[in-house]
């Protein structure tokens, strides 16, 4: 790590402060001497003084540092390890009020803490040899800790049960228990402290499963030594990084490393898997598919192209003229292969319920009473979506088809020079209503955070064109509801995904479309629903 003098000498004056007093910590735990645990208490002011002389010199090497001469993540990693030193020496402090409660020294020593100190101490003393290296081994050293301690706080926690039931000094087994407890706490901060020392070797945020996951990931490329790229993350909490090993041509990735949690990237995975057996070209190839622990990783096929919302903003209108036509093209030719009469409804009213909760968590003004403008009642926003509601749950869908599930513009890749469109991020790819996937891709370039006018045409027209492909491929296969589902798909899209819109004129300017067409949908009957229509033009401008 490159640490400005100050920054590292203090950082290593808390090590050693750190060491002390856990050192300190085991000769109280054996003597049980009041002069022990005073002298750990006295020195909880200089721990923290020391935590904040590193924060300040951080923020100092920031402020007044030469550019190029910085190394933020290395700054950014003595802070937090500065963070996590002062709260170990928080848990030494707290263990030694509980231990003025035992009653029986005995009991501690049979406990089997020390064991766990050890092991405390053992990683505390990797700290510096991992700050002074360049490589990433005694990072996972450190992070191995926390597995050991946990190990070694169950078997404590096993024998203290025992002991319990025989015992008639219950109250200082508890009490040992709860010490241990502690202690083994040391071994999550010493984790975090690990994760830091390798997200500042590594020039990018990385937590341990990811990086042995990615680990993996290289060895199934075969590659011995290869540069990583943080790309995005999604909403879920998964990271996308490119790999590349300096040969390959364009933007130089050889593939895409996705990781996150192991249910949604297992039902990623068994989704493309679905598009290549329904669909075959459409989906990305799997490279690999690796678990750790609760997360996983999928070593993903690099599709060349760009993405929809590249297209809009930054290509030329011939650009965007084919992919239009190319994507309207492939949806047809997967609509049709994939057409079962099976209806299998969207059920947009419901998912609309489902985020209304965080939709006005972000902008609390959307939430809607009931009143009366003159002689015109005016219905609440609940009661607009309830009403739509029972009037969808009476309206089938006419067929389903295999849709993509979140057809966002960057789930959506076009290759100009193949001309060919491919599909990522498809966990939620099933059998559905097509109006979900329709919607969806309307609103995502109406929610484009653009304001020239130039590109909100182009906003418009691609909305507008994906509308009139959809209407037209509805009408030639009998779907008479077409509109009117859709409307409740562009109802749900337009409210839904203003919680991820801070900008309060274009939230504003989305949620109102979205009730003005669930007040139109309120005046239907049933009768009405195949002859209802929405000003299309208007509702995209």
């Amino acid at each position: 790590m490159r640490l400005p003098k100050a920054v590292r000498d203090n950082l290593l004056f808390l090590l050693a402060e750190t060491h002390s007093q856990i050192a300190n910590f085991q000769v109280l735990l054996e003597t049980q001497a009041t002069t022990v645990a005073q002298r750990i208490l006295d020195r909880r002011g200089y721990t923290y003084n020391l935590k904040m002389r590193i924060h300040d010199g951080c923020v100092d090497a920031l402020r007044h540092g030469r550019k190029g001469s910085l190394n933020v993540f290395s700054l950014r990693a003595a802070e937090a390890i500065a963070s996590d030193l002062e709260r170990i020496s928080h848990i030494c402090f707290e263990c030694v009020h509980f231990i003025g409660n035992v009653t029986d020294v005995k009991v501690l020593k049979k406990s089997g803490i020390s064991v766990l100190i050890e092991e405390a101490l053992r990683g505390i003393d990797l700290i510096e040899q991992a700050i002074d290296q360049e490589d990433t081994k005694t990072a996972l050293k450190i992070g191995n800790v926390e597995r050991k301690l946990d190990r070694l706080y169950n078997n404590i926690f096993r024998a203290s049960v025992k002991e319990m039931r025989k015992s008639k000094k219950v109250e200082d087994i508890v009490t040992a228990l709860f010490i241990a407890q502690r202690v083994e706490e040391i071994g999550d901060v010493l984790l975090n402290v690990s994760e830091s020392v390798m997200s500042a070797q590594l020039g990018q945020p990385m937590h341990i499963d990811r990086f042995r996951s990615l680990k993996t990931a290289l060895s199934d490329l075969g590659l011995i030594e290869a540069e990583v790229e943080p790309i995005a993350e999604t909403k879920s909490g998964s990271g996308i990084s490119g790999i590349s090993d300096g040969a390959s041509d364009e933007d130089g990735y050889v593939a895409i490393f996705k990781d996150g949690k192991k249910e949604k990237l297992k039902e990623e995975r068994e989704s493309v898997e679905n598009w290549h057996e329904i669909f075959p070209g459409l989906a990305p190839q799997i490279l690999s598919y690796n678990k750790q622990g609760k997360n996983a990783s999928l070593l993903i096929e690099h599709l060349p192209g760009l993405t929809f919302d590249q297209i809009l903003i930054q290509e030329e209108e011939e650009v965007l003229d084919k992919a239009l036509k190319h994507l309207c093209k492939t949806l047809k030719a997967v609509w049709k292969e994939t057409k079962r009469k099976k209806s299998f409804a969207a059920n947009h009213m419901g998912q609309l319920q489902k985020r209304l909760g965080q939709v006005l968590d972000i902008h609390s003004d959307f939430q809607t009473a009931q009143g009366k403008l003159g002689d015109k009642k005016i219905r609440s926003l609940e009661d607009l979506i309830s009403k739509a509601k029972a009037l969808e749950e009476k309206v089938d869908p006419a067929f389903s088809v295999y849709i993509h599930g979140d057809f966002n513009l960057d789930n959506i890749i076009f290759d100009g020079e193949t001309k060919k469109i491919k599909f990522i991020d498809l966990h939620r790819s099933c059998y559905q209503d097509y109006t979900q996937d329709v919607s969806v891709f309307m609103i995502s370039n109406y929610r484009l955070q653009v304001l020239d006018r130039k590109t909100r045409r182009r906003i418009q027209k691609a909305a507008l064109h994906m509308y009139e492909f959809a209407h037209d491929f509805a009408a030639k296969q009998g779907d008479k509801s077409f509109d009117f589902r859709l409307g409740l798909g562009l109802a749900r899209s337009f409210i839904s995904s203003t919680r991820f819109i801070l900008d309060a004129e274009l939230a504003g300017a989305m949620f109102l479309r979205g009730v003005f067409i669930l007040e139109r949908i309120a005046e239907l009957n049933e009768k009405d629903v195949n002859s209802f229509e929405l000003p299309m033009k208007e509702l995209f401008i």
